[in-house]
Formats: C-alpha cells, sequence, structure tokens
C-alpha cells in the first residue's frame, strides 16, 4: 500500500512539473532570481543617485552595492567597506542586472 502512494506521489509530481519546463522563466520570475543573485552575491553593479526634496543631487556612488530595502524612511548600503545610510531624500537605483 505504501509503495502505491509514493507511485502517486511521484507521478503527480511528474504531471506538476512538466508544463513549468515548457512555460520558460516569466518576468516575475527573472526578477525573482535577479533578487537572488544580488543577495547571494553580495549585491549588484548599480549606480546610486540621492537627491534632496527638491531635486539636487547631494551625491552618487557606482559598483557592487547591496541596498537595503526598509519602511523606516531611510536607504542603507554597504560599498568599499563602507556603510551609508540616508534620511528623508530620495534615491534613484540602476542596476546591472544582464
Amino acid at each position: 500500500m505504501r509503495k502505491i502512494k509514493s507511485t502517486y506521489v511521484k507521478l503527480a509530481a511528474t504531471l506538476l512539473a512538466i508544463p513549468m519546463l515548457f512555460t520558460g522563466c516569466t518576468a516575475s520570475c527573472s526578477r525573482e532570481l535577479t533578487d537572488m543573485k544580488s543577495d547571494f552575491c553580495g549585491g549588484l553593479n548599480r549606480t546610486i543617485i540621492v537627491y534632496t526634496a527638491d531635486g539636487k543631487v547631494i551625491a552618487s556612488y557606482s559598483g557592487k552595492i547591496d541596498i537595503d530595502i526598509n519602511s523606516g524612511g531611510y536607504v542603507k548600503f554597504d560599498l568599499d567597506g563602507k556603510r551609508y545610510i540616508y534620511y528623508n531624500c530620495f534615491v534613484e537605483s540602476i542596476a546591472d542586472i544582464d
């Protein structure tokens, strides 16, 4: 009886996996893979530009950067062994995802 259940589970898993192989990776799947790559590899090559509320550039950074996403009103990232934290500003992040 146990062997029959095991066979049915394997068959069900196979039937679910086959359509996934033929559909390919969707855009959301691709974004998720990019996020995982950033998490495991210490960030992505990015250009970050920090602006004041009236649109003046405070600073810009380029390099392999991992940004901490939060809802606390600040942006935090590490670059070249230094930690940067900006409060109450606008940040533009352009990442090379290829």
